[in-house]
């Protein structure tokens, strides 16, 4: 079964893939007009290469200027060598670095022109570079011309990229928007909803207060164990209403030390599972961190629960509170003997609405991510895992007690 989480995957899945194919389409198509355009320059240089032979080798002087016509009707810029590589013609340069300068009339047909050395040596490699030259065999040895794409062919490859930049740009930029408000919007109804929830607890809680009192009075049963774990009961409800009364506003962190805190929860928790379950603190007493007691406990409870759940008949859960090498930050493992998580989930099981259960909404660790991430400025992962022995969990805060 395909939750929320994973069919918005898909569909993101899918629209990329429609992106991808629209990119290529277009620099497919674009890339054909491209060569189509580079085989006309191609055709055109080599008019132009046999334009200029027949000027060299033309008797009819009179037929002169029409080869000259099609000889300069050529947009592609070229420039032509002896096969020494001594340089005879050029066409098409740059005019501002390129020039023809008053020369006498003898010499004026050869169109020689003042260059800047750098700059023509530049043209000249990346005309090598782009084409091949065409030979012009004349009576005495040949000429090689080199040309490069015109301007317009050169905007035309560049064109596509450019395109698709702008378009990614505006998509990225529109997609952030649009997710930034979509989940201002969730968080609005979530807040709300918390909101809501706390306030509707509060009547039934206050009741139940007041009918343990009226119990312990009528029957005198101010010493009995089990009206004492109804108190703790009651006083859990509070604290349930109390983070979602919390939820949408900074909370308030104090300095508490975190095995002290932990050990307090896991007490009450472990005699509300299985006996098949056995549980085990270890670690440093002495760490102290920033944390809201009601939220923070709200982690633990849902790293507990979702260790109870992975665990088939009997098994262990065991908390450690180390430090890191470094010691500025302290290091929470929930660590259990159930039926671990793939390596391809150690993400995913983060995500709003994964889960493994049939009943389950799949919000647990997602809260649990977002108090300790949001609200502790810590940082949760899954720190390995594996299937049929068990999971490791990995909470890190900074260690307020450590000067570094």
């Amino acid at each position: 079964m395909i939750n929320a989480y994973q069919n918005k995957k898909l569909w993101k899945h899918i629209l990329l893939a429609f992106a991808v194919i629209i990119a290529s389409g277009s620099l497919f198509y674009t890339n054909y007009l491209a060569r189509n355009i580079a085989k006309s320059e191609r055709t055109r240089a080599q008019v132009w290469a046999m334009s200029m032979k027949q000027v060299i080798s033309a008797d009819d002087n009179d037929f002169l200027p029409y080869v000259f016509a099609v000889r300069d009707s050529s947009l592609v810029p070229a420039i032509v060598t002896d096969e020494k590589g001594d340089f005879q013609f050029a066409k098409g340069l740059d005019t501002t670095k390129t020039f023809i300068p008053p020369v006498p009339d003898a010499v004026k047909d050869k169109n020689v022109p003042n260059y800047d050395p750098n700059y023509f040596k530049a043209e000249l490699a990346t005309m090598k570079h782009q084409h091949e030259p065409i030979k012009i065999i004349l009576p005495r040895g040949y000429w090689l011309i080199y040309y490069k794409d015109s301007a317009l062919l050169s905007q035309l490859k560049l064109f596509p990229y450019v395109q698709l930049s702008v378009i990614a740009v505006f998509l990225l930029l529109a997609y952030t928007a649009f997710n930034s408000s979509r989940k201002s919007e969730q968080n609005q109804v979530w807040v709300g909803l918390a909101k809501e929830t706390a306030h509707q607890l509060g009547t039934p809680i206050s009741s139940l207060m007041a009918w343990i009192e009226l119990i312990k009075d009528k029957f005198n049963a101010e010493d009995d164990p089990l009206i004492a774990e109804m108190e703790n009961d009651v006083q859990r409800l509070e604290i349930v209403a109390d983070r979602f009364s919390k939820i949408g506003s900074k909370p308030k962190l104090e300095e508490n030390a975190v095995f002290d805190v932990v050990e307090d929860f896991v007490n009450y928790f472990k005699i509300r599972v299985s006996n098949n379950i056995s549980f085990e603190i270890t670690g440093d007493r002495d760490l102290v961190a920033g944390l809201n007691i009601p939220l923070f406990d709200w982690v633990i409870e849902n790293l507990l629960k979702n260790a109870v759940n992975a665990i088939e008949g009997k098994g262990s859960i065991r908390v450690n509170i180390t430090t890191n090498k470094s010691k500025d930050q302290i290091v929470i493992d929930v660590i259990d003997t159930g039926k671990g998580i793939p390596k391809s989930k150690f993400i995913t099981v983060f995500q709003p609405g994964y889960t493994t259960r049939k009943r389950g909404w799949g919000l647990g660790l997602s809260l649990t991510k977002r108090i300790v991430e949001n609200y502790h400025n810590g940082h949760i992962v899954v720190r390995d895992s594996e299937l049929g022995k068990g999971t490791t969990f990995r909470i890190t805060l900074k260690n307020i007690r450590y000067d570094g």
